[in-house]
Protein backbone atom coordinates (compact mmCIF):
# COMPACT_ATOMS: atom_id res chain seq x y z
CA UNK A 1 0.00 0.00 0.00
CA UNK A 2 2.71 2.53 0.79
CA UNK A 3 4.11 2.21 -3.23
CA UNK A 4 0.53 2.86 -3.92
CA UNK A 5 0.05 5.84 -1.86
CA UNK A 6 3.40 6.83 -2.97
CA UNK A 7 2.21 6.31 -7.01
CA UNK A 8 -1.11 8.16 -6.39
CA UNK A 9 0.52 11.33 -5.46
CA UNK A 10 3.43 11.34 -8.00
CA UNK A 11 0.53 9.99 -10.45
CA UNK A 12 -2.05 12.66 -9.96
CA UNK A 13 -2.37 15.45 -12.87
CA UNK A 14 -2.35 19.25 -11.29
CA UNK A 15 -5.54 21.88 -12.90
CA UNK A 16 -4.14 24.30 -14.94
CA UNK A 17 -4.46 27.83 -13.94
CA UNK A 18 -7.61 29.05 -15.00
CA UNK A 19 -9.04 32.57 -15.16
CA UNK A 20 -12.51 32.15 -13.30
CA UNK A 21 -13.79 35.36 -14.33
CA UNK A 22 -13.03 35.49 -17.89
CA UNK A 23 -13.38 31.81 -19.86
CA UNK A 24 -14.13 32.28 -23.51
CA UNK A 25 -14.36 36.36 -23.60
CA UNK A 26 -17.27 35.78 -21.39
CA UNK A 27 -17.66 36.20 -17.51
CA UNK A 28 -18.83 33.15 -15.93
CA UNK A 29 -19.47 32.42 -12.30
CA UNK A 30 -16.45 31.37 -9.59
CA UNK A 31 -17.93 28.29 -8.29
CA UNK A 32 -20.58 26.08 -9.45
CA UNK A 33 -23.27 26.70 -6.86
CA UNK A 34 -23.30 30.30 -7.94
CA UNK A 35 -24.15 29.27 -11.88
CA UNK A 36 -27.72 29.68 -12.88
CA UNK A 37 -29.77 29.05 -16.41
CA UNK A 38 -28.83 33.20 -17.23
CA UNK A 39 -24.90 32.78 -15.79
CA UNK A 40 -23.96 28.99 -17.14
CA UNK A 41 -20.79 27.25 -16.68
CA UNK A 42 -19.55 26.28 -20.75
CA UNK A 43 -18.70 22.90 -21.47
CA UNK A 44 -15.06 23.52 -21.81
CA UNK A 45 -15.11 24.88 -18.56
CA UNK A 46 -17.68 22.07 -17.13
CA UNK A 47 -14.99 19.54 -17.84
CA UNK A 48 -12.10 21.12 -16.94
CA UNK A 49 -13.49 21.81 -13.23
CA UNK A 50 -14.52 18.11 -13.34
CA UNK A 51 -11.38 16.77 -14.64
CA UNK A 52 -9.61 19.01 -11.76
CA UNK A 53 -11.66 17.68 -9.51
CA UNK A 54 -11.46 13.73 -10.18
CA UNK A 55 -7.33 14.02 -10.72
CA UNK A 56 -7.47 14.62 -6.45
CA UNK A 57 -9.33 10.97 -5.92
CA UNK A 58 -6.47 8.52 -4.79
CA UNK A 59 -4.77 5.79 -6.68
CA UNK A 60 -5.43 2.65 -5.97
CA UNK A 61 -5.29 -1.34 -7.33
CA UNK A 62 -8.62 -2.54 -8.66
CA UNK A 63 -9.26 -6.18 -9.98
CA UNK A 64 -12.01 -7.52 -12.50
CA UNK A 65 -12.04 -9.48 -15.50
CA UNK A 66 -11.17 -8.37 -19.11
CA UNK A 67 -15.08 -8.22 -21.49
CA UNK A 68 -13.19 -6.51 -24.11
CA UNK A 69 -9.39 -5.77 -25.15
CA UNK A 70 -8.35 -3.74 -28.10
CA UNK A 71 -4.69 -4.24 -27.98
CA UNK A 72 -4.38 -3.37 -31.84
CA UNK A 73 -1.97 -0.26 -31.80
CA UNK A 74 1.61 -0.80 -30.09
CA UNK A 75 1.90 1.23 -26.90
CA UNK A 76 -1.62 1.29 -26.25
CA UNK A 77 -3.98 -0.87 -24.19
CA UNK A 78 -8.28 -0.08 -23.87
CA UNK A 79 -10.09 -2.63 -21.48
CA UNK A 80 -13.31 -2.74 -20.43
CA UNK A 81 -13.09 -4.49 -17.22
CA UNK A 82 -16.17 -5.93 -15.54
CA UNK A 83 -16.62 -6.60 -11.58
CA UNK A 84 -16.08 -10.74 -10.90
CA UNK A 85 -19.67 -10.76 -8.98
CA UNK A 86 -21.78 -7.29 -9.87
CA UNK A 87 -22.86 -6.11 -13.23
CA UNK A 88 -20.69 -3.40 -13.12
CA UNK A 89 -17.61 -2.46 -15.40
CA UNK A 90 -15.03 -0.04 -16.33
CA UNK A 91 -13.17 1.20 -18.84
CA UNK A 92 -9.41 1.12 -17.98
CA UNK A 93 -6.28 2.50 -20.61
CA UNK A 94 -2.86 2.00 -20.23
CA UNK A 95 -0.19 3.68 -22.17
CA UNK A 96 3.53 3.31 -22.85
CA UNK A 97 4.62 0.47 -19.74
CA UNK A 98 1.91 -0.39 -18.79
CA UNK A 99 0.69 -1.02 -21.90
CA UNK A 100 3.77 -2.88 -23.06
CA UNK A 101 2.97 -5.29 -19.58
CA UNK A 102 -0.34 -5.90 -21.23
CA UNK A 103 1.08 -6.88 -24.72
CA UNK A 104 4.35 -9.32 -22.78
CA UNK A 105 1.25 -10.94 -20.81
CA UNK A 106 -0.85 -11.65 -23.75
CA UNK A 107 -4.05 -10.23 -22.05
CA UNK A 108 -7.01 -11.74 -23.40
CA UNK A 109 -11.37 -11.61 -23.27
CA UNK A 110 -12.20 -13.68 -20.02
CA UNK A 111 -8.72 -12.89 -18.01
CA UNK A 112 -9.05 -11.86 -14.34
CA UNK A 113 -6.27 -9.27 -13.86
CA UNK A 114 -5.60 -6.81 -10.82
CA UNK A 115 -4.22 -3.82 -11.94
CA UNK A 116 -3.21 -0.06 -9.74
CA UNK A 117 -4.06 2.92 -11.14
CA UNK A 118 -5.92 6.68 -10.92
CA UNK A 119 -9.43 7.72 -12.50
CA UNK A 120 -9.02 10.93 -15.14
CA UNK A 121 -11.05 12.26 -17.25
CA UNK A 122 -10.38 13.29 -20.83
CA UNK A 123 -11.98 16.49 -21.01
CA UNK A 124 -12.11 16.84 -24.96
CA UNK A 125 -15.29 14.50 -24.44
CA UNK A 126 -15.50 14.77 -20.35
CA UNK A 127 -15.01 10.69 -20.36
CA UNK A 128 -14.45 9.01 -17.12
CA UNK A 129 -11.77 6.26 -17.34
CA UNK A 130 -9.33 4.46 -15.15
CA UNK A 131 -5.72 4.84 -16.17
CA UNK A 132 -3.76 2.34 -15.37
CA UNK A 133 0.45 1.92 -14.17
CA UNK A 134 0.52 -1.30 -13.31
CA UNK A 135 -1.40 -4.57 -14.90
CA UNK A 136 -1.10 -8.01 -13.67
CA UNK A 137 -2.22 -11.12 -14.42
CA UNK A 138 -4.69 -13.13 -11.35
CA UNK A 139 -6.26 -16.34 -13.68
CA UNK A 140 -8.96 -16.84 -16.00
CA UNK A 141 -12.06 -15.47 -15.64
CA UNK A 142 -15.03 -17.25 -14.24
CA UNK A 143 -17.39 -16.93 -17.36
CA UNK A 144 -14.43 -17.15 -19.84
CA UNK A 145 -14.04 -20.58 -18.27
CA UNK A 146 -17.30 -21.83 -17.93
CA UNK A 147 -17.72 -21.10 -22.07
CA UNK A 148 -14.49 -22.84 -22.50
CA UNK A 149 -15.46 -25.80 -20.65
CA UNK A 150 -19.26 -25.99 -22.54
CA UNK A 151 -16.57 -25.65 -25.91
CA UNK A 152 -14.77 -28.86 -25.33
CA UNK A 153 -17.37 -30.53 -24.28
CA UNK A 154 -19.53 -30.11 -27.83
CA UNK A 155 -16.29 -30.52 -28.90
CA UNK A 156 -16.07 -33.86 -27.96
CA UNK A 157 -19.89 -34.79 -28.97
CA UNK A 158 -18.82 -33.90 -32.67
CA UNK A 159 -21.24 -30.69 -32.77
CA UNK A 160 -17.85 -28.58 -34.51
CA UNK A 161 -17.03 -30.92 -36.90
CA UNK A 162 -16.31 -30.28 -40.24
CA UNK A 163 -18.28 -33.50 -41.77
CA UNK A 164 -21.51 -31.57 -40.09
CA UNK A 165 -20.90 -28.33 -42.05
CA UNK A 166 -23.10 -27.40 -44.92
CA UNK A 167 -21.74 -25.82 -48.26
CA UNK A 168 -23.48 -22.62 -48.86
CA UNK A 169 -25.82 -21.63 -52.03
CA UNK A 170 -24.06 -20.84 -55.01
CA UNK A 171 -27.13 -19.14 -56.22
CA UNK A 172 -29.06 -18.63 -53.47
CA UNK A 173 -32.58 -16.52 -53.41
CA UNK A 174 -34.15 -15.78 -50.46
CA UNK A 175 -31.88 -15.06 -46.71
CA UNK A 176 -32.82 -15.76 -43.95
CA UNK A 177 -31.89 -13.04 -41.70
CA UNK A 178 -31.66 -13.04 -37.59
CA UNK A 179 -31.36 -9.78 -35.52
CA UNK A 180 -31.97 -7.22 -34.16
CA UNK A 181 -34.51 -4.59 -34.98
CA UNK A 182 -33.18 -1.47 -36.77
CA UNK A 183 -29.82 -2.94 -36.26
CA UNK A 184 -26.87 -1.45 -38.48
CA UNK A 185 -25.59 -5.22 -39.01
CA UNK A 186 -29.22 -5.39 -41.09
CA UNK A 187 -28.61 -2.39 -43.11
CA UNK A 188 -25.25 -4.06 -43.84
CA UNK A 189 -25.80 -7.68 -44.73
CA UNK A 190 -29.18 -5.98 -47.11
CA UNK A 191 -27.34 -3.34 -48.59
CA UNK A 192 -23.56 -5.07 -49.34
CA UNK A 193 -26.25 -8.42 -50.52
CA UNK A 194 -28.16 -6.56 -53.14
CA UNK A 195 -25.28 -4.44 -54.56
CA UNK A 196 -23.93 -7.91 -55.19
CA UNK A 197 -27.19 -10.10 -56.48
CA UNK A 198 -29.96 -7.51 -56.87
CA UNK A 199 -32.79 -10.09 -57.27
CA UNK A 200 -31.76 -11.37 -53.71
CA UNK A 201 -35.21 -11.62 -51.17
CA UNK A 202 -34.51 -11.64 -47.51
CA UNK A 203 -37.17 -12.87 -44.89
CA UNK A 204 -36.05 -11.04 -41.34
CA UNK A 205 -36.63 -12.41 -38.04
CA UNK A 206 -36.41 -9.84 -35.47
CA UNK A 207 -34.37 -10.98 -31.83
CA UNK A 208 -33.09 -9.64 -28.60
CA UNK A 209 -29.03 -10.04 -29.58
CA UNK A 210 -27.92 -9.38 -25.87
CA UNK A 211 -29.40 -10.31 -22.34
CA UNK A 212 -31.51 -13.43 -20.90
CA UNK A 213 -34.24 -13.34 -23.89
CA UNK A 214 -31.52 -13.47 -26.60
CA UNK A 215 -30.65 -17.08 -26.49
CA UNK A 216 -34.81 -18.28 -26.33
CA UNK A 217 -35.77 -15.95 -29.09
CA UNK A 218 -32.69 -16.96 -31.44
CA UNK A 219 -33.38 -20.55 -31.37
CA UNK A 220 -37.19 -20.18 -32.32
CA UNK A 221 -35.40 -18.01 -35.01
CA UNK A 222 -33.33 -20.54 -36.64
CA UNK A 223 -35.72 -22.97 -35.87
CA UNK A 224 -38.23 -20.95 -37.63
CA UNK A 225 -36.76 -19.94 -40.80
CA UNK A 226 -34.95 -23.62 -41.20
CA UNK A 227 -38.35 -24.92 -41.70
CA UNK A 228 -38.96 -22.56 -44.70
CA UNK A 229 -38.52 -23.94 -47.82
CA UNK A 230 -38.15 -20.58 -49.31
CA UNK A 231 -34.68 -20.18 -47.54
CA UNK A 232 -31.89 -20.98 -48.91
CA UNK A 233 -29.38 -19.48 -46.34
CA UNK A 234 -29.48 -18.22 -43.03
CA UNK A 235 -26.84 -15.16 -41.78
CA UNK A 236 -26.98 -14.80 -37.84
CA UNK A 237 -25.53 -11.10 -37.08
CA UNK A 238 -25.18 -8.24 -34.67
CA UNK A 239 -22.72 -5.42 -34.27
CA UNK A 240 -19.77 -5.38 -31.67
CA UNK A 241 -19.97 -5.66 -28.06
CA UNK A 242 -18.03 -6.60 -25.00
CA UNK A 243 -17.78 -10.17 -23.93
CA UNK A 244 -20.81 -10.06 -21.65
CA UNK A 245 -23.02 -8.32 -24.45
CA UNK A 246 -22.25 -11.63 -27.02
CA UNK A 247 -22.19 -14.00 -24.27
CA UNK A 248 -26.04 -15.14 -25.39
CA UNK A 249 -24.62 -16.49 -29.08
CA UNK A 250 -22.28 -18.88 -26.76
CA UNK A 251 -25.84 -20.77 -25.04
CA UNK A 252 -25.83 -24.36 -25.20
CA UNK A 253 -29.54 -24.54 -26.83
CA UNK A 254 -27.84 -21.68 -29.58
CA UNK A 255 -25.17 -23.61 -30.24
CA UNK A 256 -27.10 -27.06 -30.59
CA UNK A 257 -30.11 -25.21 -32.96
CA UNK A 258 -26.87 -24.02 -34.88
CA UNK A 259 -25.28 -27.73 -35.02
CA UNK A 260 -28.62 -29.30 -35.73
CA UNK A 261 -30.12 -26.55 -38.74
CA UNK A 262 -30.20 -28.42 -42.21
CA UNK A 263 -30.05 -24.89 -44.03
CA UNK A 264 -26.60 -23.31 -44.59
CA UNK A 265 -26.10 -21.27 -41.44
CA UNK A 266 -23.47 -17.91 -41.83
CA UNK A 267 -22.38 -15.85 -38.22
CA UNK A 268 -21.35 -13.11 -38.35
CA UNK A 269 -21.33 -11.94 -34.54
CA UNK A 270 -18.91 -8.59 -33.65
CA UNK A 271 -15.65 -7.81 -35.08
CA UNK A 272 -12.98 -10.41 -35.97
CA UNK A 273 -11.40 -9.85 -32.38
CA UNK A 274 -14.64 -11.33 -30.90
CA UNK A 275 -15.32 -14.92 -30.24
CA UNK A 276 -18.98 -17.01 -29.48
CA UNK A 277 -19.76 -20.79 -29.60
CA UNK A 278 -22.09 -20.68 -32.65
CA UNK A 279 -19.21 -19.34 -34.73
CA UNK A 280 -17.87 -23.13 -34.16
CA UNK A 281 -21.46 -24.53 -35.28
CA UNK A 282 -21.94 -22.10 -38.19
CA UNK A 283 -21.25 -24.02 -42.00
CA UNK A 284 -19.52 -20.16 -42.21
CA UNK A 285 -17.80 -18.10 -39.79
CA UNK A 286 -17.91 -14.21 -40.83
CA UNK A 287 -15.94 -11.27 -39.24
CA UNK A 288 -18.12 -8.74 -39.97
CA UNK A 289 -22.44 -8.64 -41.54
CA UNK A 290 -20.62 -6.98 -44.73
CA UNK A 291 -18.27 -10.38 -44.55
CA UNK A 292 -21.38 -12.67 -44.48
CA UNK A 293 -23.35 -10.92 -47.31
CA UNK A 294 -19.86 -11.22 -49.69
CA UNK A 295 -20.11 -14.87 -49.01
CA UNK A 296 -23.34 -15.88 -49.29
CA UNK A 297 -24.10 -13.79 -52.18
CA UNK A 298 -22.41 -13.90 -55.67
CA UNK A 299 -21.34 -10.52 -57.47
CA UNK A 300 -23.14 -10.37 -60.28
CA UNK A 301 -20.83 -8.30 -62.31
CA UNK A 302 -18.16 -11.50 -61.82
CA UNK A 303 -21.17 -13.34 -62.70
CA UNK A 304 -21.18 -11.38 -66.06
CA UNK A 305 -17.40 -11.10 -66.49
CA UNK A 306 -17.70 -15.52 -66.20
CA UNK A 307 -20.28 -15.38 -69.20
CA UNK A 308 -18.76 -13.16 -70.91
CA UNK A 309 -15.51 -14.98 -71.02
CA UNK A 310 -16.93 -18.44 -71.47
CA UNK A 311 -19.18 -17.01 -74.75
CA UNK A 312 -15.76 -16.10 -76.03
CA UNK A 313 -14.26 -19.10 -75.20
CA UNK A 314 -17.48 -20.54 -77.17
CA UNK A 315 -17.20 -18.73 -80.34
CA UNK A 316 -13.36 -19.66 -80.31
CA UNK A 317 -13.80 -23.55 -79.62
CA UNK A 318 -16.84 -22.94 -82.80
CA UNK A 319 -15.05 -20.84 -85.10
CA UNK A 320 -11.36 -24.12 -84.68
CA UNK A 321 -14.57 -26.27 -85.46
CA UNK A 322 -15.82 -24.90 -88.07
CA UNK A 323 -12.21 -24.29 -89.81
CA UNK A 324 -11.41 -28.04 -89.32
CA UNK A 325 -14.96 -29.14 -90.90
CA UNK A 326 -14.02 -26.59 -93.65
CA UNK A 327 -11.05 -28.27 -94.46
CA UNK A 328 -12.07 -31.39 -93.95
CA UNK A 329 -14.82 -31.05 -97.02
CA UNK A 330 -12.25 -29.38 -98.85
CA UNK A 331 -10.36 -32.91 -98.88
CA UNK A 332 -13.51 -34.81 -99.70
CA UNK A 333 -14.05 -32.40 -102.65
CA UNK A 334 -10.64 -32.77 -104.03
CA UNK A 335 -11.11 -36.45 -104.17
CA UNK A 336 -11.46 -38.12 -107.46
CA UNK A 337 -14.16 -40.15 -106.41
CA UNK A 338 -16.31 -37.56 -105.21
CA UNK A 339 -15.74 -35.08 -108.06
CA UNK A 340 -16.15 -38.11 -110.45
CA UNK A 341 -18.51 -40.77 -108.54
CA UNK A 342 -18.70 -43.05 -112.33
CA UNK A 343 -15.25 -44.24 -111.06
CA UNK A 344 -16.51 -45.39 -107.60
CA UNK A 345 -19.16 -47.89 -109.74
CA UNK A 346 -16.03 -49.47 -112.29
CA UNK A 347 -14.12 -51.67 -109.49
CA UNK A 348 -17.74 -52.74 -108.18
CA UNK A 349 -19.07 -53.21 -112.21
CA UNK A 350 -15.58 -54.89 -112.80
CA UNK A 351 -16.32 -57.54 -109.64
CA UNK A 352 -20.37 -57.77 -110.69
CA UNK A 353 -19.16 -58.85 -114.18
CA UNK A 354 -16.02 -61.47 -112.79
CA UNK A 355 -18.96 -62.99 -110.54
CA UNK A 356 -21.59 -63.14 -112.69
CA UNK A 357 -18.86 -65.13 -115.41
CA UNK A 358 -18.02 -67.73 -112.34
CA UNK A 359 -21.92 -67.91 -111.38
CA UNK A 360 -22.58 -68.73 -115.56
CA UNK A 361 -19.58 -71.07 -115.69
CA UNK A 362 -20.68 -72.91 -112.03
CA UNK A 363 -24.48 -73.25 -113.09
CA UNK A 364 -23.09 -74.85 -116.81
CA UNK A 365 -20.98 -76.96 -114.33
CA UNK A 366 -23.66 -77.96 -112.60
CA UNK A 367 -25.78 -78.77 -115.49
CA UNK A 368 -23.78 -80.83 -117.37
CA UNK A 369 -22.53 -82.71 -114.36
CA UNK A 370 -26.96 -83.71 -113.08
CA UNK A 371 -27.64 -84.03 -117.25
CA UNK A 372 -24.71 -87.00 -116.92
CA UNK A 373 -26.03 -88.02 -114.14
CA UNK A 374 -29.40 -88.58 -115.45
CA UNK A 375 -28.85 -90.15 -118.50
CA UNK A 376 -26.61 -92.52 -116.77
CA UNK A 377 -29.78 -93.43 -114.40
CA UNK A 378 -32.15 -93.50 -117.26
CA UNK A 379 -29.97 -96.08 -118.99
CA UNK A 380 -29.52 -97.97 -115.62
CA UNK A 381 -33.51 -98.30 -115.45
CA UNK A 382 -33.79 -99.11 -119.25
CA UNK A 383 -31.57 -101.97 -118.53
CA UNK A 384 -33.20 -102.75 -115.39
CA UNK A 385 -36.87 -102.30 -116.61
CA UNK A 386 -39.08 -105.21 -117.52
CA UNK A 387 -40.06 -103.86 -121.26
CA UNK A 388 -36.27 -104.24 -122.05
CA UNK A 389 -36.72 -108.22 -121.07
CA UNK A 390 -39.62 -108.15 -123.30
CA UNK A 391 -37.86 -106.62 -126.07
CA UNK A 392 -35.05 -109.22 -126.09
CA UNK A 393 -37.60 -111.63 -126.47
CA UNK A 394 -39.09 -112.75 -123.75
CA UNK A 395 -42.82 -113.07 -122.44
CA UNK A 396 -44.71 -113.13 -119.06
CA UNK A 397 -47.67 -115.51 -118.52
CA UNK A 398 -50.28 -114.92 -116.77
CA UNK A 399 -53.34 -116.79 -115.51
CA UNK A 400 -56.80 -115.55 -115.75
CA UNK A 401 -56.39 -114.03 -112.12
CA UNK A 402 -53.24 -111.87 -113.33
CA UNK A 403 -51.07 -114.09 -111.59
CA UNK A 404 -47.35 -114.63 -113.22
CA UNK A 405 -46.48 -117.97 -113.85
CA UNK A 406 -43.88 -119.67 -112.48
CA UNK A 407 -44.52 -123.00 -112.47
CA UNK A 408 -46.48 -125.16 -115.34
CA UNK A 409 -47.74 -127.21 -113.05
CA UNK A 410 -49.81 -124.84 -110.78
CA UNK A 411 -52.38 -124.52 -114.35
CA UNK A 412 -54.82 -127.04 -114.75
CA UNK A 413 -54.43 -128.25 -118.92
CA UNK A 414 -57.17 -126.61 -120.88
CA UNK A 415 -56.97 -123.28 -119.17
CA UNK A 416 -56.24 -120.42 -120.36
CA UNK A 417 -53.47 -118.18 -120.05
CA UNK A 418 -52.46 -114.83 -120.44
CA UNK A 419 -49.12 -114.50 -122.37
CA UNK A 420 -47.24 -110.80 -122.85
CA UNK A 421 -45.20 -110.22 -125.19
CA UNK A 422 -42.57 -107.00 -126.16
CA UNK A 423 -45.67 -105.42 -128.47
CA UNK A 424 -49.01 -106.74 -127.35
CA UNK A 425 -51.02 -109.71 -125.64
CA UNK A 426 -52.56 -113.07 -126.46
CA UNK A 427 -54.07 -115.80 -124.92
CA UNK A 428 -53.43 -119.47 -124.85
CA UNK A 429 -54.75 -122.79 -123.86
CA UNK A 430 -52.37 -124.83 -121.53
CA UNK A 431 -51.83 -128.20 -123.05
CA UNK A 432 -48.52 -130.13 -121.36
CA UNK A 433 -46.45 -128.78 -118.88
CA UNK A 434 -42.60 -129.78 -117.97
CA UNK A 435 -40.77 -128.95 -115.20
CA UNK A 436 -36.95 -127.79 -115.55
CA UNK A 437 -34.90 -129.44 -112.84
Amino acid sequence: MQEANTLAGAGAPQPRDIDYQMWGRQQVPRFARDTTAEEPWPVGLTSHQYAGAVSRWPGCWVTGQIMQIDMRRRGSVYITLRDNDEDVSMRVVAFGEPANQAFQLGLKQGDKIVLFGRPEVWEKQTSLSFKATQIRRCGEGDLAERIDQLRRRLKGEGLFDETNKVPLPEFPRCIGLICAPGARAEGDVKTNASLRWPIIRFKTAYVKVQGPDCPREVIHAIEQLDADPEVDVIIVTRGGGSFEDLIGFSDEGVVRATAACRTPIVSAIGHEDDWTLIELAADYRATTPTGAAQAVVPDVNEQWNIIANNLAALDTLMDRTVKVEEGRLAGYLSNPMLTNPALMLDPLEEKLKHQRETLLNSMIRLVDYDTSSIESSVATLTALSPQSTLDRGYAIAQTAQGHVITDPTSVADGEEVTVIVSRGVMTATKTAASVRQ
